[in-house]
Parts: C-alpha cells; structure tokens; sequence
C-alpha cells in the first residue's frame, strides 16, 4: 500500500489514540483528520478537541451522534430482539458500523485517501471497522497501527508519549484494572481482573448499575409504547429514540438492571471474557417481546426466532453493510408493522419484567381462550380430527415398529 497523504482516525481522545495521531504523523508524513463521535458514552468528549489540536490534527470532526445511533443502528436491531450467543446484546458491535460510516463520509469530505482505527488485532473490532468501511467504500485505504507498529507493551507506549509529548492520565502509567468501552446502549468491561473466567468480576468493574442486592426494596412500575416495534413513549410521554434509551438506562441502572458476564466466542478464534452492562437495552428487549406477544402471529413470531441467531452473528461479525444482513432486516421489519401498543412493566432487584401488554393491533382473542362459556366462538369437537391427523404419521410408525419386533 503507498502511504497516504490524508488519513482520517477514529479517536477517542485516549492514550492509545492519542499516540496512533502522532504515529501517523511521523510514520506517514501525513495530514491527520480526527473524528470523534458522541454515542452517549457518558464522558467529555469536548477535551479530545484540545487535545487533537496539540498533536497537531489538520482538522477536527466532533459529532453528537446519538439520535442517529440509537434510531438507525439500536432500534431496528431490537426488532429483531437480537441476542449474540444467546445473551449479548451487541452493545459494542452496532455502533461500529455508524463509526465507519462518518469516517468514510469524513474521507470524501476532507479529500483523505485513508481511515484509521484503533482496534487490536487480537479483537472483533478490527473486523468490524474494516468490513464497514470497504463496505461503503471499496477505494479506501484502512491503517490498523496495532498490526503494524512495534509498540507492543505499554511500556513502549509511554515512553512514545512522552517523547512526543503526548499528555498521559496519571492511572496510565501503572497497568489499568481492566479495560472499558461504552456507549448509549452500554458498557464493555474486559482484560486485566477480568482475563480469568474462574474469578468472580469484583464491583468495581460495574459503572451503570447498581448491585441489585442493594437495588431500591420496593419495585417500580413503568410502562413503554410501541409503534411498528420501536419504542415511543415512557409512561404516556413521548420521546426520541437516544431520550428514550437514556430514561430507561436511568431506570434499569437504579434497578440493578442488564448486568452479564460472558465468556464469548469472538469471530477471529479466540474466546474472550468480557463483563456487560446494558440496563436499558435489557428493559427494552423484555419489553418489546411483551408488545410482540399480543401482535404477532405465532407462524411469525417463531420464524424470527429462528432468524435471530444468524442476524446476530452478522452484527457481531461486523457484516452490518451486508446484502445479508439487510435482507434479514426486510424480513423483520415486514414482520413489525403491527407491532403497536403498549407494556407494563415491574423493574426489581436486577429483573425487569413485563406483567400486563394491550394492544388495538392485538391477536389474542379472549373469547376464544375463556374457559367459560364461549358463545360458540370454539368448536372444541374440531380439535379431534387435528389430533388424529398430526398423529398418523406417529401411529404409523408405532405399527411398523411393533410389526418389526415380531
């Protein structure tokens, strides 16, 4: 690959972003553009502007990303209530796509022939950046520094720091607990304290919840809307979509809600531990299959089931921008256009969970179900000619094998 005149890095603002602007500089001789994108992560993102001015950035991108992240990328996820080996709900891996997106869109716009990242090439994230971009961009140039530098302890990395003159945080310069990232939907906590999966994650890894033994004793009741699956209210009131998830995260925290420690198969081989946090996410996702519950058919409502795995393994493996994937979403959102109404929920010691759901979209049929007089509305005598079909085949069976043990 030539080496790039413009390069436009995703950057945080952290010590390892920080060093890949300057790397870049020196490495390439190039102009850096840095793109800083505000996806709800809950700290101040304005210092990484000064920051990015001291090294010597060519130009800065600051962006509050949030209704965009939460509206484009979070919602129709939840509609298909995705779940990654059956219990991760994606937190770090949908908002790489609307990352790649900016950065490719920022490229075009500077004139930059290149992006970077700082993903290691140990993670998914690489993999996720990377399938992202040349997604959108088949032309692009993608810098991954961690696979190409010799910077490889954090040693290294400091002393680059400092001889460059790269501020570092002073709980930089000892070996950090654990690392984390984090965004509207959650946090991901992981390395350090937490590389060994027999030992129980201590409590100060977890920042968004609270213990749920020490979660308030009484309960809290609480109802969200739906509209064609996506949430639109919380207790009557309307809100946009990243307001909406920051009420609920408000919610789920206090609750001791969405804690989850999981050993995951990451897409590149190995397995990881990593400790999760998402309490609106796991209050949104019990609420969405209460609305679902009354409003879809059962034909549909098993067929996504079926689907999820497979659309959740896409996000996780970063194939968000493919043909795939998007054909998934079809599916899904086709399946969601009745999926209006609204859900009670109880939020309690770390459970959220849903006690009542209606709907004027809703399939149930209470005269049809009553175990009083129905009026007529079932003709239970129906039922035995069903029974008898669905077990011909059985019976049939049953007759061969008893004949063959003769």
């Amino acid at each position: 690959m030539s080496a790039p005149k413009k390069v436009v890095l995703a950057y945080s603002g952290g010590l390892d972003t920080s060093i890949i602007l300057k790397w870049l500089q020196t490495e390439y001789g190039c102009e850096v553009v840095t793109f800083t994108a505000d996806l709800g992560q809950g700290e101040e993102i304005e210092p990484a502007r000064a920051k990015a001015e001291m090294i010597g950035a060519s130009d800065i991108y600051i962006e509050d990303v949030r209704e965009e992240f939460v509206r484009d990328f979070v919602f129709p996820m939840f509609r298909a209530n995705a779940l990654y080996e059956g219990l991760y709900l994606l937190g770090t891996s949908i908002a790489r796509p609307l990352i790649s997106k900016r950065l490719v869109e920022i490229a075009k716009e500077t004139g930059a022939d290149a992006v970077a990242h700082g993903a290691t090439g140990k993670g998914n994230d690489q993999v996720r950046f990377e399938l992202s971009a040349y997604a959108l961009d088949p032309e692009i140039k993608v810098i991954a520094p961690w696979r190409e530098w010799d910077l490889s302890s954090r040693t290294k990395l400091i002393e680059f720091a400092e001889k460059n003159q790269i501020p570092i945080a002073k709980d930089k310069r000892g070996e950090a607990p654990f690392s984390v990232d984090g965004n509207l939907l959650h946090t991901s906590s992981e390395g350090k304290v937490l590389e060994d999966p027999a030992v129980e994650a201590p409590d100060y890894v977890y920042q968004r919840t609270v213990n749920p033994e020490d979660a308030p004793n009484t309960p809290e009741f609480i109802e969200i809307g739906f509209e064609q699956g996506d949430a639109v209210s919380i207790n009557g009131e309307a809100m946009s979509p990243a307001t909406i998830l920051t009420k609920l995260n408000e919610l789920g925290g206090k609750h001791g809600i969405g804690r989850l420690d999981l050993v995951e198969g990451r897409f590149v081989g190995m397995k990881s531990r990593g400790v999760y946090e998402t309490p609106g996410g796991t209050v949104l996702l019990e609420a969405h299959r209460g609305i679902e519950q009354i409003t879809l058919d059962r034909g549909e409502a098993h067929l996504k089931d079926e689907l999820m795995p497979r659309y959740a393994e896409l996000i996780y493996n970063g194939f968000w921008y493919s043909p795939e994937r998007e054909m998934l979403q079809a599916a899904i959102d086709r399946s969601q256009r009745h999926v209006t109404g609204t859900v009670r929920l109880k939020l309690y010691k770390g459970l959220a969970r849903t006690i009542a759901r209606w709907s004027e979209h809703s399939l149930y049929s209470e005269e049809h179900v009553t175990f009083e007089d129905d009026a007529g509305a079932y003709d239970q005598v129906d039922a035995a000619g069903f029974i008898k079909l669905n077990a011909l085949r059985l019976r049939l069976i049953a007759i061969r094998d008893q004949r063959l043990k003769k």
